[in-house]
């Protein structure tokens, strides 16, 4: 298997992006990829123009909900498989396989590593869902997990442990299993950097074929449609914010704006590429984002501790009962938040899992797999533990408007929040700034995976090619919101979400593949 791999990578390599690829204005582009994808993404942009946003919304919502329905028990153990599998191969000899061969050297330093993979894989979520989420399960605002009764000691307990349970160790696992194959196929047998690659094992030439290309489609269109979704929602949210904090109007106008700063950073950063553009940014972020975390935590100390520690113990308590799709009388909650959750993680995973495997040379499968998953959800469980924590706090003793008046706007309760707190302007036009990173961050190394999956797996696509996908994301973000607004970026959304189903079948064949190639490498160790 070993020979083989090695034999097929190198020829593989020069057919992929040499012969197969066509370079024309600039660009670098894998035929039918390339072609497809763009052709598919004008044609939705065609349709959602066409059809009354509305009805796009509700027929592709009804979409989604019935595979979250139809498959509630396949998402939620196969996300536990993944766990376990990450798990498995964390404490098994493969872990000793290092990325890139035995003597490979990481390419970037550990802390920019990690901050790269963070402000890619969690972003914007982070902020908002930090005070939201918890919020909504404590006051009943859409179901309890488990259901608690609402406002009750029980339900403060299950809020701050389910909201953790859906940002922790489970939804790293899925990235981590994407990002260590498309790596290790790339980095020790030379394979292009594409998710086809990593079915090489199991399908041999058929991976280069028609089966590979629906593949790479695939993880085209979700990359591409999530971060556009991702990009508006968040400008309206932006926008709440600012108009929130400034006084300014937080209409189409501001959106749009902040669609197109963001787009025009996103830009010069993909232009300078991963050191000049994605890492710096992704270290200015970690420093603004800690820097937001100690202030918050010093100003609301007793709080933020009691919370830390209410918060792990309520995530270790729960995560089996959680994790346990069977026998639920909380089917409701089960699918609207977790189910929906996991769909939403795996149909993410490529695009995060390409762009962590892209800066992850030189690490052991060991050391690759505890800080995919281990360092992210310590950072979350911090995190989560210290805004969730103060935003529960002030709606048990009445303090503010969530002690007033509940969870009422999504996009404004981390300024709520705030307004409760000593030094609230400073707080808030800090995470104004973190806002805008974030998804100047997600945006640019977006565009870089999209870059290299329609450049044929090629790690450095032109320059040219980049700037238009990064343009292209903003293009569709910013037409969703003119036409349709919330409801034309839900109905992206649900698409979105809906390409889930396939893509965990993708998932799971991805392990038996990474077995087989990590086991080929692993004699090489022995020695």
């Amino acid at each position: 298997m070993e020979n083989a791999l090695k034999k097929y990578s190198i020829e593989t390599t020069d057919y992929q992006v040499g012969q197969d690829n066509v370079q024309k204005w600039g660009f670098d582009i894998h035929n039918p990829v390339f072609g497809i994808s763009a052709g598919l993404v004008i044609l939705s942009l065609i349709s959602l123009l066409i059809l009354d946003p509305s009805t796009a919304r509700d027929a592709l919502n009804g979409l989604r909900n019935g595979i979250i329905e139809d498959f509630d028990v396949f998402f939620m153990w196969s996300t536990n498989f993944f766990l376990f599998f990450a798990i498995a191969l964390l404490f098994s000899p493969l872990g000793k396989v290092r990325i890139g061969g035995k003597d490979a050297v990481a390419e970037h330093s550990t802390l920019s590593w990690l901050s790269m993979l963070f402000a890619a894989g969690m972003g914007i979520g982070l902020l908002f869902w930090s005070v939201a989420e918890p919020t909504a399960y404590f006051t009943d605002w859409w179901g309890t997990p488990l259901n608690a009764e609402a406002y009750s000691e029980e339900a403060k307990s299950l809020a701050m442990g389910a909201t953790l349970y859906h940002w922790g160790i489970h939804g790293w696992s899925i990235y981590a299993i994407v990002a260590l194959s498309l790596a290790f196929f790339a980095y020790n047998k030379g394979l292009p950097l594409s998710l086809r690659a990593a079915f090489y094992p199991i399908f041999g030439d058929r991976a280069w074929g028609w089966l590979g290309h629906v593949i790479d489609i695939l993880a085209v269109l979700s990359t591409l449609f999530g971060l556009a979704t991702s990009l508006g929602l968040g400008a309206q949210q932006a926008s709440s914010g600012i108009n929130h904090v400034f006084g300014l109007d937080g209409g189409i106008g501001t959106q749009m704006a902040v669609i197109a700063f963001v787009t025009f950073i996103a830009v010069l950063s993909v232009i300078r590429g991963i050191d000049g553009g994605v890492k710096l940014l992704s270290n200015v972020n970690m420093i603004v984002a800690f820097a937001l975390l100690i202030f918050v935590t010093y100003i609301s100390f007793d709080t933020a501790i009691k919370s830390l520690w209410d918060t792990t113990l309520a995530y270790a308590q729960n995560i089996i009962p959680l994790s346990n799709p069977h026998g639920r009388e909380d089917s409701t909650w089960m699918h609207g938040w977790t189910v929906f959750y996991w769909a939403w993680w795996i149909s993410w995973s490529p695009f995060v899992g390409m762009f962590i495997a892209r800066v992850s040379k030189g690490r052991t499968v060991r050391e690759f797999l505890l800080a995919v998953i281990v360092i992210p959800t310590t950072v979350t469980l911090i995190w989560m533990s210290v805004f969730g924590g103060i935003a529960l706090d002030q709606v048990v003793n009445k303090v503010g408007e969530l002690g007033a008046n509940g969870l009422t706007d999504i996009s404004l309760t981390l300024f709520h929040v705030y307004d409760a707190l000593p030094y609230s302007s400073v707080i808030s036009v800090l995470s104004i700034m973190l806002i805008l990173v974030f998804f100047i961050t997600s945006s640019d190394s977006g565009s870089l995976v999209i870059d290299s999956i329609t450049a044929g797996g090629k790690i450095d696509a032109p320059v040219p090619q980049r700037i238009f996908w990064a343009c292209i994301e903003g293009a569709i973000a910013a037409v969703m919101l003119f036409i349709g607004g919330k409801e034309a970026l839900q109905a992206l959304q649900s698409g979105v979400v809906a390409t889930a189903l396939p893509f965990t079948f993708v998932l799971l064949l991805m392990c038996v593949s990474l077995v087989k190639g990590l086991r080929s490498e692993l004699p090489a160790y022995q020695r």
